[in-house]
């Protein structure tokens, strides 16, 4: 017996059909209903196609219902239904004008104000999400405690709410809720795919794979009844994966998905099916413990209400392994498609899964045993049939449809009332299961292109701008073959000469005696760099990018991703070198080489740009009439184009670890000339240590494009500019917000260089300088690893009168998940507040500025506002998992925070033009400040300072009282010269000391080793590393 509870009463339903109503009003008037005939009816009625025989016989009102249903398919055929719903969400304007990723960056009022006000509001709404990779993105929610995805009602009077009525209208209990008002939610998906130029449809693509949604492969246009193949959407799409077959080696693949030869399993309906073939699908994919809705169902908000122009998609996921046999359901990695609506409806998109796909399993309740759709079809796909039927009704049909296409019991699944679902899934998981591994019918998306155009449908990547972009990056990464000689060769202004000349920069910055041999030095690399004839490879890439239109950007996507492709091949090759070599001790020079390989093996798109701002700023040592400086002038243009439509730029040179200070500026002012006059900006920075999510965080909450593909950490530090709508701009007291990536601190491959920290404080404090905020990120809730760095920034603000801001500070605690960490942690909060204190007060005295006697008189941090925890990005574990619905929120509270901060900064914004002039005198000051930078923290440096002072005290010491005339030979010209003369004094000296002050100098002695052994024995030498003596110093402290 189920229970049905109402306002009204409470409604059983008996045993054979008949419900029994109790009013919970009134003095307990009791109605039964006989049920059972107008039930079996209705499902009779659901279960065979309608007839002009049952249309006869309801009377008007099913005709009307009839020829309602007819128009409607008329409208889908004549793009009625299209131009209707792009009216209804307000995105008529984007289906002739495509909307682009520049817009759907744009920081606009909607960003910090949540929900949706009408239905214009609703595809915005639904992008937004997919932006921030929310898993909800598809949800619907309209009782205003949330924000509104896709649900909303025309109008719903609160007059006319039925539900609120104290009557008794008995008909009204078995109505069905009107869905008509309804927005469908792929109607939604299919909307914003047509309304959107091919990279914000990449983009979409690529995070509703990582949301774990099903993504478009055929896309429907019920204008011009045509569909398009998504192969450049899904272009970007990587995933990685561990077949069983690599379980034990641990190995792993990684690919793009549209490359990946994989079998294709395709599941379609033919006439009305009863049961929710998407919602099975969902369970054929998903652990019970992780139930996921891959694709939408009836089941799901809204997934009832009348599909509009989503009819005719066909939509694809992929199952992947993790190599655990106990979690994975396919042992193999399996591509799994599904067509919305009738195959009669959709010959092609049906023919076009039969050619492609390894099985294709038909949904159906009734079979037509004249059927000639499944019979005459080219299949090179087995073919199941699926029924959930009455045996009696299709036992013939069945039988001839079987026989003509060959099937045996194999091919047949029937769904019976003594089958649960959890018994039909297994079913259908074994027989799918078979067919991944006997099958050899494995295509790829790409080579589905073919097929596509036998069959009359179109190819996104078939438009001219992206074949000629497509040709002109394959003419470039066609020739590379040994990405290291292919640097040396098509590349020579970086690398030794670009690395020498930052040296020698770095001099000139420190050693203002000898500018002169410097300035020489300088001009005989510049002269060698423009000694060089601009590379093939180089020439047509700048021709390239200066292509009109969206070429150039079709151009820089093709080559990113083909550098990728060939770094991804290039680095599995040297790490499973690595691995062979690693298991013999003895290959340790061999192990060297290959790791030095492994370090050098990235090549991206950075390094194009790189050449060419090297060229550019040699071009500069040219004479202004020179023909081969005025062929370069427009290259600053062209990037501060590229910056304005935001693509990422590189600021900081990740291999020499210097800005091209020339180059940037010049864009900068380039930049300042292509946007209104007056332009100002607010800087959002990252910092954090290497590996700790900062790329992500950025492209998450701000969609932005920094790299984060093959494995390969960012070097260096890039900028990405983003536009202010209207309005906001007076709110916020902006036109851009610039937001800066930078490469991990503390990177294992740095760490054992002796400048290693020199690196890293001179990188934090140029990006902090630059910062309106920065993002200090860290890994779980420690933040001590961070601790030092930001000593030192404090530090140098100190010592560099350039720094004259005060920016803000947010910690970011990723992977932190707990609802009391915040509670949890305020006592560390506050610890590590006072530690900061204690450093920039002991920085402070070092640099005779007493009046800043905590961390927060020079950066602003608050304990209590400037902690944010973020759960971890995956919601289970990959790679089938989605991203984590905690991360997303807690990365959308985090973004409208800081633009909450930059609304209430004190200090007005630059300009472009004066941001320019603060990169310029900041990245001087950071060159010349050659002190402070080479500790790890302010209490060693002050250490290091006070080690000298002591020392000069013991020598004086040592003179009284040996008594030794000679001791102090010459003048100490400079503490340098006083710590390299010391041991070596104090050795000659203690060798030759009378007997009676032997016991003394040991005294003295055993006072400089206590002292020493405060600093640890490589912190020494690493401050004396300009020092002849560094042995003699370890030789001390070892005493």
């Amino acid at each position: 017996m189920k229970n049905y509870k109402t306002l009204l009463g409470l409604i059983f339903r008996l045993n054979q059909g008949t419900v029994l109503y109790i009013p919970l009003q009134g003095i307990g008037i009791m109605c039964i209903v006989e049920m059972e005939n107008l039930e079996n009816k209705k499902g009779a009625e659901e279960k065979r196609p309608t007839t002009a025989k049952d249309v006869s016989s309801r009377g008007p009102s099913c005709m009307e219902a009839l020829t309602t249903q007819s128009k409607a398919q008329d409208d889908y055929k004549n793009g009625r239904q299209l131009k209707s719903l792009l009216e209804d969400v307000d995105l008529e304007p984007y289906y002739t004008k495509k909307l682009s990723l520049d817009q759907v960056r744009e920081i606009i009022k909607k960003t910090i104000t949540a929900g949706c006000k009408c239905k214009a509001d609703v595809p915005w709404h639904v992008l937004d999400k997919l932006m921030i990779f929310n898993a909800t993105a598809r949800n619907t929610d309209d009782d205003g405690s949330k924000d509104l995805i896709i649900s909303f009602p025309l109008e719903v009077p609160k007059c006319d709410d039925k539900s609120a009525s104290t009557d008794l209208d008995f008909e009204d209990l078995f109505d069905s809720s009107n869905t008509d008002d309804m927005l469908n939610p792929l109607d939604i998906i299919t909307a914003l795919f047509l309304c959107s130029d091919g990279f914000v449809q990449q983009e979409m693509a690529r995070k509703m794979s990582m949301c774990q949604f099903s993504v478009p492969l055929l896309l429907p246009n019920c204008d011009t009844n045509q569909c398009t193949l998504m192969l450049w959407a899904m272009r970007d799409i990587v995933k990685k994966y561990r077949p069983q077959s690599l379980s034990e080696s641990k190995g792993f693949i990684e690919d793009r998905i549209v490359l990946s030869e994989l079998p294709m399993i395709s599941f379609v309906r033919l006439g009305e099916c009863s049961l929710s073939k998407s919602e099975i699908l969902n369970k054929l994919l998903s652990n019970s413990p992780q139930y996921h809705d891959t694709f939408v169902h009836r089941n799901m908000e809204c997934g009832n209400s009348p599909r509009r122009i989503s009819n005719g998609l066909i939509e694809i996921t992929w199952y992947l392994p993790g190599g655990n046999t106990n979690i994975d359901i396919f042992s193999q990695p399996v591509a799994v498609a599904n067509l919305r609506g009738d195959i009669a409806s959709f010959e092609a998109q049906y023919s076009f899964l039969c050619q492609t796909s390894a099985a294709v399993f038909v949904f159906f309740d009734h079979l037509d045993a004249e059927c000639s759709l499944l019979t005459n079809q080219n299949h090179k796909a087995q073919i199941f049939l699926v029924g959930n039927c009455d045996r009696k009704s299709n036992e013939d049909a069945l039988k001839k449809v079987a026989t003509e296409l060959g099937l045996t019991n194999n091919n047949i699944i029937i769904k019976t009332k003594q089958k649960n679902d959890a018994d039909f899934i297994k079913i259908v998981r074994k027989k799918v299961r078979k067919v991944i591994r006997r099958s050899d019918m494995k295509v790829t998306i790409e080579q589905m292109a073919d097929v596509a155009h036998g069959l009359g449908i179109l190819v996104d990547e078939d438009s001219p701008e992206c074949q000629i972009a497509k040709t002109n990056a394959e003419a470039i990464t066609a020739e590379i073959q040994d990405i290291l000689k292919y640097k040396d060769a098509q590349l020579p202004c970086q690398d030794q000469i670009w690395k020498e000349l930052t040296r020698l920069k770095l001099e000139e910055f420190q050693l203002q005696n000898v500018q002169s041999q410097l300035q020489l030095q300088k001009k005989e690399l510049q002269k060698k760099q423009n000694s060089y004839d601009m590379s093939t490879a180089m020439t047509c890439f700048i021709n390239a990018i200066s292509s009109p239109g969206t070429e150039r950007f079709y151009f820089l996507k093709w080559m990113r991703m083909n550098l990728d492709n060939l770094s991804r091949i290039k680095l599995s090759e040297l790490q499973e070198k690595y691995q062979e070599k690693c298991k013999n001790s003895e290959n340790k020079e061999e192990i060297k080489e290959i790791d030095r390989q492994i370090s050098n093996s990235s090549l991206g798109i950075e390094h194009f740009f790189r050449e060419m701002g090297q060229i550019y700023e040699a071009s500069l040592s040219l004479p202004q009439t020179d023909p081969a400086r005025q062929q370069l002038q427009h290259l600053p243009k062209l990037c501060a184009e590229l910056l304005l439509d935001g693509f990422p730029l590189e600021l900081v040179d990740g291999d020499a670890s210097n800005i091209p200070l020339r180059w940037v500026s010049d864009v900068l002012s380039q930049l300042s000339d292509l946007v209104s006059p007056n332009r100002k900006i607010r800087v959002v920075t990252v910092l954090g240590v290497q590996g700790t999510g900062k790329s992500t965080l950025l492209n998450t909450m701000f969609g932005v494009q920094f790299a984060v593909s093959s494995g390969r950490c960012t070097r260096g530090a890039f900028m990405s500019l983003i536009k202010i709508n209207e309005d906001i701009k007076n709110v916020l007291n902006c036109d851009f917000m610039l937001i800066i990536d930078t490469e991990g601190l503390k990177s294992p491959e740095l760490a054992q260089l002796d400048n290693s920290y020199e690196h890293d404080n001179e990188l934090a404090t140029l990006v902090v300088g630059l910062s309106d905020i920065t993002i200090v990120n860290v890994a779980m809730e420690n933040s001590t690893e961070m601790k030092d760095i930001l000593q030192i920034v404090v530090h140098a603000f100190l010592r560099m009168k350039e720094v004259g801001k005060k920016p803000k500070c947010v910690f970011v605690h990723q992977n932190v998940s707990d609802v009391s960490a915040h509670e949890k942690n305020s006592r560390d909060r506050k610890l590590l507040l006072e530690q900061l204190n204690e450093m920039t007060q002991a920085a402070a005295k070092m640099e005779k500025k007493e009046e800043n006697k905590s961390f927060t008189d020079v950066m602003e941090y608050s304990p209590d506002t400037g902690n944010w925890y973020i759960p971890g990005l995956w919601n289970g574990n990959p790679p089938m998992a989605p991203v984590s619905i905690g991360y997303s929120e807690a990365v959308y509270e985090l973004k409208k925070h800081i633009i909450q901060l930059l609304r209430n900064c004190e200090s007005s914004a630059n300009d472009i033009l004066e941001y320019k002039e603060w990169v310029k005198s900041l990245w001087t000051a950071v060159k010349h400040e050659n002190f402070i930078f080479s500790f790890k923290n302010s209490l060693v440096a002050d250490s290091y300072t006070k080690l000298f002072t002591e020392i000069n005290k013991w020598k004086w010491e040592f003179k009284r009282e040996t008594r030794i005339s000679n001791f102090g030979r010459g003048e100490i010209k400079s503490e340098t010269s006083d710590l390299n003369e010391f041991p070596r004094s104090f050795k000659s000296e203690a060798s030759t000391d009378q007997k009676n002050k032997k016991h003394k100098a040991n005294n003295i002695f055993i006072s400089v080793s206590r002292f020493l052994r405060t600093l640890l024995p490589h912190r020494v030498s690493h401050a004396c590393k300009s020092l002849s003596q560094k042995k003699s110093v370890k030789m001390l402290f070892h005493h």
